[in-house]
Protein backbone atom coordinates (compact mmCIF):
# COMPACT_ATOMS: atom_id res chain seq x y z
CA UNK A 1 0.00 0.00 0.00
CA UNK A 2 2.80 2.43 0.84
CA UNK A 3 4.43 1.70 -2.50
CA UNK A 4 1.18 2.38 -4.35
CA UNK A 5 0.71 5.63 -2.43
CA UNK A 6 4.25 6.73 -3.28
CA UNK A 7 3.67 5.99 -6.96
CA UNK A 8 0.41 7.97 -6.86
CA UNK A 9 2.11 10.94 -5.18
CA UNK A 10 4.88 11.04 -7.78
CA UNK A 11 2.32 10.80 -10.58
CA UNK A 12 0.29 13.66 -9.06
CA UNK A 13 3.30 15.95 -8.92
CA UNK A 14 4.15 15.03 -12.51
CA UNK A 15 0.63 15.96 -13.64
CA UNK A 16 0.78 19.24 -11.73
CA UNK A 17 4.19 19.99 -13.22
CA UNK A 18 2.54 19.93 -16.65
CA UNK A 19 0.26 22.72 -15.42
CA UNK A 20 -2.96 20.65 -15.36
CA UNK A 21 -3.84 20.79 -11.67
CA UNK A 22 -2.95 24.31 -10.60
CA UNK A 23 -4.50 27.76 -11.13
CA UNK A 24 -1.10 28.95 -12.38
CA UNK A 25 -0.11 26.72 -15.32
CA UNK A 26 3.23 26.87 -17.08
CA UNK A 27 2.66 29.34 -19.94
CA UNK A 28 3.31 28.89 -23.61
CA UNK A 29 6.01 31.24 -24.88
CA UNK A 30 4.13 33.69 -27.13
CA UNK A 31 6.85 33.73 -29.81
CA UNK A 32 9.72 31.61 -31.10
CA UNK A 33 13.03 31.51 -29.25
CA UNK A 34 14.70 33.49 -32.05
CA UNK A 35 11.91 36.03 -32.40
CA UNK A 36 13.58 38.71 -30.26
CA UNK A 37 16.90 38.56 -32.12
CA UNK A 38 19.22 40.43 -32.29
CA UNK A 39 18.27 42.06 -28.98
CA UNK A 40 17.83 38.83 -27.00
CA UNK A 41 19.45 35.78 -28.56
CA UNK A 42 17.67 32.52 -29.25
CA UNK A 43 19.93 30.34 -27.11
CA UNK A 44 19.44 32.55 -24.07
CA UNK A 45 15.68 32.52 -24.60
CA UNK A 46 15.63 28.74 -24.90
CA UNK A 47 17.66 28.15 -21.75
CA UNK A 48 15.87 30.88 -19.81
CA UNK A 49 12.40 29.58 -20.65
CA UNK A 50 12.89 25.80 -20.71
CA UNK A 51 15.30 25.47 -17.80
CA UNK A 52 15.15 28.47 -15.48
CA UNK A 53 11.46 29.27 -15.66
CA UNK A 54 10.46 25.62 -15.90
CA UNK A 55 12.60 24.92 -12.85
CA UNK A 56 10.83 27.59 -10.79
CA UNK A 57 7.46 26.23 -11.86
CA UNK A 58 8.29 22.59 -11.11
CA UNK A 59 9.76 23.51 -7.72
CA UNK A 60 6.69 25.57 -6.86
CA UNK A 61 4.48 22.58 -7.63
CA UNK A 62 6.60 20.43 -5.32
CA UNK A 63 6.67 23.06 -2.56
CA UNK A 64 2.87 23.43 -2.55
CA UNK A 65 1.80 19.84 -3.31
CA UNK A 66 -0.79 18.59 -0.84
CA UNK A 67 -1.37 22.05 0.68
CA UNK A 68 -4.12 24.65 0.19
CA UNK A 69 -1.57 26.83 -1.61
CA UNK A 70 -1.77 24.54 -4.63
CA UNK A 71 -5.26 25.91 -5.34
CA UNK A 72 -4.61 29.56 -4.53
CA UNK A 73 -3.75 32.20 -7.08
CA UNK A 74 -0.18 33.41 -7.33
CA UNK A 75 -1.33 36.88 -6.31
CA UNK A 76 -2.85 35.48 -3.10
CA UNK A 77 0.30 33.51 -2.34
CA UNK A 78 2.60 36.47 -2.98
CA UNK A 79 0.50 38.80 -0.82
CA UNK A 80 1.29 36.68 2.27
CA UNK A 81 4.75 35.51 1.28
CA UNK A 82 6.31 36.58 4.58
CA UNK A 83 4.41 33.76 6.29
CA UNK A 84 5.53 31.07 3.85
CA UNK A 85 8.68 29.06 3.26
CA UNK A 86 11.73 30.24 1.34
CA UNK A 87 10.98 27.57 -1.28
CA UNK A 88 7.54 29.01 -1.93
CA UNK A 89 8.84 32.58 -1.91
CA UNK A 90 11.62 31.93 -4.40
CA UNK A 91 9.65 29.74 -6.76
CA UNK A 92 6.29 31.54 -6.67
CA UNK A 93 8.19 34.74 -7.36
CA UNK A 94 10.21 33.10 -10.12
CA UNK A 95 7.11 31.71 -11.81
CA UNK A 96 5.12 34.95 -11.59
CA UNK A 97 8.02 37.17 -12.66
CA UNK A 98 8.97 35.14 -15.70
CA UNK A 99 5.37 34.71 -16.84
CA UNK A 100 5.00 38.50 -16.85
CA UNK A 101 8.41 38.99 -18.49
CA UNK A 102 7.58 36.89 -21.56
CA UNK A 103 4.25 38.66 -21.99
CA UNK A 104 5.60 42.23 -22.01
CA UNK A 105 8.04 41.58 -24.86
CA UNK A 106 7.31 41.20 -28.56
CA UNK A 107 9.19 40.90 -31.86
CA UNK A 108 7.28 44.03 -32.93
CA UNK A 109 7.99 45.92 -29.71
CA UNK A 110 9.87 49.10 -29.04
CA UNK A 111 8.94 52.74 -29.46
CA UNK A 112 6.88 54.51 -26.82
CA UNK A 113 3.51 53.91 -25.18
CA UNK A 114 0.40 55.78 -26.23
CA UNK A 115 -2.92 56.76 -24.72
CA UNK A 116 -3.68 56.60 -21.04
CA UNK A 117 -0.45 54.75 -20.20
CA UNK A 118 1.59 57.51 -21.85
CA UNK A 119 -0.41 60.10 -19.91
CA UNK A 120 0.20 58.26 -16.63
CA UNK A 121 3.94 57.99 -17.34
CA UNK A 122 4.14 61.70 -18.09
CA UNK A 123 2.20 62.51 -14.91
CA UNK A 124 4.46 60.36 -12.74
CA UNK A 125 7.86 61.03 -14.30
CA UNK A 126 7.50 64.19 -16.38
CA UNK A 127 8.29 62.46 -19.65
CA UNK A 128 8.85 59.06 -21.21
CA UNK A 129 12.57 59.83 -21.44
CA UNK A 130 12.74 60.44 -17.69
CA UNK A 131 10.80 57.24 -16.96
CA UNK A 132 13.14 55.25 -19.20
CA UNK A 133 16.13 56.79 -17.42
CA UNK A 134 14.80 55.89 -13.96
CA UNK A 135 13.80 52.37 -14.98
CA UNK A 136 17.16 51.71 -16.63
CA UNK A 137 18.97 53.03 -13.57
CA UNK A 138 16.94 50.79 -11.27
CA UNK A 139 17.86 47.80 -13.43
CA UNK A 140 21.52 48.76 -13.71
CA UNK A 141 22.05 49.43 -10.00
CA UNK A 142 20.19 46.40 -8.63
CA UNK A 143 23.06 44.68 -6.85
CA UNK A 144 23.44 41.04 -7.85
CA UNK A 145 20.40 39.20 -9.16
CA UNK A 146 16.95 40.75 -9.30
CA UNK A 147 14.36 42.69 -11.27
CA UNK A 148 13.39 46.24 -12.23
CA UNK A 149 9.69 47.13 -12.31
CA UNK A 150 7.15 49.67 -13.47
CA UNK A 151 4.29 49.41 -11.01
CA UNK A 152 0.85 50.82 -10.33
CA UNK A 153 0.41 52.09 -6.78
CA UNK A 154 -2.83 51.73 -4.82
CA UNK A 155 -3.86 55.27 -5.85
CA UNK A 156 -3.40 54.43 -9.54
CA UNK A 157 -0.16 56.32 -10.01
CA UNK A 158 3.02 54.78 -11.43
CA UNK A 159 6.38 54.20 -9.78
CA UNK A 160 9.66 52.43 -10.54
CA UNK A 161 11.26 49.98 -8.14
CA UNK A 162 13.73 47.10 -8.01
CA UNK A 163 13.69 43.87 -6.03
CA UNK A 164 16.36 41.25 -5.29
CA UNK A 165 16.34 37.62 -6.35
CA UNK A 166 12.79 36.57 -7.37
CA UNK A 167 10.94 39.01 -5.15
CA UNK A 168 8.37 41.34 -6.71
CA UNK A 169 6.17 44.29 -5.70
CA UNK A 170 3.14 42.09 -4.93
CA UNK A 171 4.95 40.58 -1.96
CA UNK A 172 4.37 41.77 1.59
CA UNK A 173 8.14 41.93 2.16
CA UNK A 174 8.99 44.79 -0.21
CA UNK A 175 9.47 48.43 0.76
CA UNK A 176 6.75 49.67 -1.60
CA UNK A 177 3.96 47.43 -2.81
CA UNK A 178 2.17 47.76 -6.12
CA UNK A 179 0.99 45.89 -9.20
CA UNK A 180 3.79 45.31 -11.71
CA UNK A 181 2.96 46.03 -15.35
CA UNK A 182 6.50 45.90 -16.78
CA UNK A 183 9.44 43.89 -15.50
CA UNK A 184 13.04 43.35 -16.56
CA UNK A 185 15.02 40.32 -15.43
CA UNK A 186 18.58 41.34 -14.53
CA UNK A 187 19.78 37.94 -13.37
CA UNK A 188 22.92 37.09 -15.34
CA UNK A 189 21.24 34.07 -16.89
CA UNK A 190 18.96 36.52 -18.75
CA UNK A 191 21.79 38.13 -20.71
CA UNK A 192 25.24 36.63 -20.08
CA UNK A 193 25.57 34.50 -23.23
CA UNK A 194 25.23 37.56 -25.46
CA UNK A 195 26.25 40.49 -23.28
CA UNK A 196 28.59 38.87 -20.73
CA UNK A 197 28.99 41.41 -17.90
CA UNK A 198 27.61 44.34 -19.91
CA UNK A 199 24.26 44.64 -18.15
CA UNK A 200 23.83 48.18 -19.45
CA UNK A 201 23.91 46.98 -23.06
CA UNK A 202 21.27 44.37 -22.29
CA UNK A 203 19.06 47.01 -20.66
CA UNK A 204 19.36 49.25 -23.71
CA UNK A 205 18.47 46.33 -25.98
CA UNK A 206 15.38 45.55 -23.89
CA UNK A 207 13.70 48.80 -24.94
CA UNK A 208 13.59 47.49 -28.52
CA UNK A 209 11.32 44.59 -27.58
CA UNK A 210 8.96 46.09 -24.97
CA UNK A 211 5.37 45.35 -26.01
CA UNK A 212 3.72 48.63 -25.02
CA UNK A 213 0.18 47.55 -25.97
CA UNK A 214 0.57 44.58 -23.59
CA UNK A 215 1.86 46.87 -20.84
CA UNK A 216 -1.00 49.30 -21.51
CA UNK A 217 -3.51 46.44 -21.18
CA UNK A 218 -2.04 45.55 -17.79
CA UNK A 219 -2.25 49.19 -16.75
CA UNK A 220 -5.88 49.41 -17.88
CA UNK A 221 -6.76 46.31 -15.86
CA UNK A 222 -5.59 48.06 -12.67
CA UNK A 223 -7.88 51.04 -13.32
CA UNK A 224 -11.14 49.07 -13.17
Amino acid sequence: MKTLFAIFAVALVAVQARGQETPWPFPELPYAFAALEPHIDARTMEIHYTRHHRGYFNNLVKATAGTPLAQESLETILAKISTLSAAVRNNAGGHYNHTLFWQVMSPTGGGEPEGKLAEAINAAFGSFAEFRKQFSQAALTQFGSGWAWLCVAEDGSLFVSATPNQDNPLMDVVERRGTPILGLDVWEHAYYLKYQNQRGSYIEAFWNVVDWPAVAARFAATQK
